[in-house]
């Protein structure tokens, strides 16, 4: 496993943790959808700034151009997530943190791949 994977992988690690943190309090006062949506817009800027320092510090690109990429990025995967996320709590009635913990893991390549090859380009 090369540098780039490791920190990928501790970083999308604490994202997730983080999203679902928030997402665990927050399922309380709000649907879980919002509640997913809410744990995401926080965990988006552990994402973003350990993505940028630690698994693409060697990006090609500015940090602006990188952040409004990965924008971009997030959203994309924050769509598959919540599309599975639905599916799985209210299709398959998982429980929501385990439907959150499922969505989590399908998205995550997805952002791997736009994150390494386009929003943090090398």
């Amino acid at each position: 496993m090369n540098a780039s994977t490791f920190w990928f992988l501790a970083v999308g690690g604490t994202a997730a943790l983080t999203h679902m943190s928030v997402f665990a309090v927050a399922q309380r006062y709000l649907w879980p959808e919002v509640a997913n949506a809410l744990g995401f817009c926080v965990a988006f800027f552990v994402s973003f700034a350990g993505h940028r320092l630690l698994s693409f510090k060697d990006a090609g690109t500015t940090v602006g151009t990188s952040f409004k990429r990965f924008v971009i990025t997030a959203l994309a995967g924050f769509a598959s997530n919540e599309v599975m996320f639905v599916l799985l709590l209210r299709g398959l009635g998982m429980p929501p943190l385990l439907a959150l913990f499922a969505a989590l893991v399908f998205a995550a390549g997805q952002t791997f791949m736009l994150s390494r090859f386009w929003a943090f380009r090398r």
